[in-house]
C-alpha cells in the first residue's frame, strides 16, 4: 500500500489506511511536536489528536496533494497552540534529555562528545526561552528542512512574516547562546 491508497481506503472507511499513515508518520510527528512542546507526553498527545483529526476530516483532504506536509503543519500548529495556551513549564526528566541528545549526537572523540553535549544542552535551554511560534519556525526550518516559501504557504502568511519570525528566532538564540558562554 502507498500513501494515496491509504488515503483512499481511509476515505472509504477502511481503518487500515489510517494504520498505514500512523506507521509512516508517527515518529517524525512526535519528534516535531516534542521539539516545540519540550515534553514527550504532550508531544504524543498532540500527535494522537492530530491523527484523530485526520480520521474526522480525511474526506475533505485532496488526495492529489502530499499528505506529509499537510499533516506535519497540523502537528506544528497544534503544538504551538497548546504551548501558547499553557502557562505551566514542564521540566524534562533525564530520559527525555537523553532522547534529545541522541537526536543530535554525532560519533566523535570523548572530548568532542562532552563539548557537543554541553552545546546541545545550551541550545535546548535557549530553545525553551523562545516563544512557541519562534520554536515552531526553527523546527520547521532546521528539523523538517522546509524552505521559507513552504513555511509561508503552509502558515497562510506572507514570506516576509516567516522570514521575520525566523530571523528573530535566530537572533534570540544567538543572544541566549552567547550569554550562556559567559
Amino acid at each position: 500500500m502507498d500513501e494515496q491508497q491509504a488515503i483512499l481506503r481511509l476515505k472509504n472507511g477502511d481503518l487500515s489506511g489510517l494504520e498505514f499513515l500512523v506507521m509512516r508518520y508517527q515518529v517524525k510527528a512526535v519528534r516535531t511536536a516534542f521539539l516545540i512542546t519540550g515534553h514527550s507526553a504532550l508531544a504524543e498527545d498532540v500527535v494522537h489528536d492530530c491523527f484523530m483529526q485526520v480520521f474526522r476530516s480525511i474526506r475533505s483532504f485532496d488526495e492529489t496533494r502530499p499528505f506529509e506536509p499537510w499533516f506535519l503543519r497540523s502537528v506544528v500548529n497544534a503544538s504551538v497552540k497548546l504551548m501558547q495556551k499553557s502557562t505551566r513549564h514542564v521540566a524534562l526528566d533525564e530520559a527525555e534529555e537523553s532522547d534529545l541528545a541522541e537526536l543530535a549526537a554525532r560519533v566523535e572523540s570523548i572530548e568532542a562528545q562532552v563539548e557537543s553535549r554541553q552545546v546541545q544542552q545550551q541550545l535546548w535551554d535557549a530553545m525553551q526561552k523562545l516563544s512557541p511560534r519562534q520554536r515552531a519556525v526553527v523546527v520547521q526550518r532546521y528539523f523538517l528542512d522546509m524552505s521559507e516559501k513552504e513555511m509561508a504557504q503552509q502558515a497562510g502568511s506572507a514570506a516576509g512574516t516567516i522570514k521575520w519570525l525566523l530571523n528573530a528566532a535566530r537572533e534570540r538564540l544567538r543572544e541566549l547562546m552567547q550569554r550562556s558562554e559567559l
